[in-house]
């Protein structure tokens, strides 16, 4: 009865091990990604490219506005 415990202890410890270690990972993952968006400006680089697809499509359109 006691080895059964001390495995089961064992098979525990491994997998909140390894969950642990996953979950650290991805966090570190997240953050990595976060910093490189951020030390890069890609954002903005994103958002600068977006608007001005943006703009193409409604500087084709003519727009009339009577005041």
């Amino acid at each position: 009865m006691r080895f059964l415990i001390e495995l089961i202890k064992k098979f525990v410890l491994i997998l909140i091990g390894k969950w642990v270690k996953r979950t650290v990972l991805v966090v570190v993952g997240i953050v990595a990604a976060l910093f490189v968006v951020y030390f890069w400006n890609l954002d903005q680089k994103l958002l600068g490219w977006a608007y001005k697809q943006v703009n193409l499509i409604f500087d084709e359109k003519k727009v009339d506005q009577v005041f």
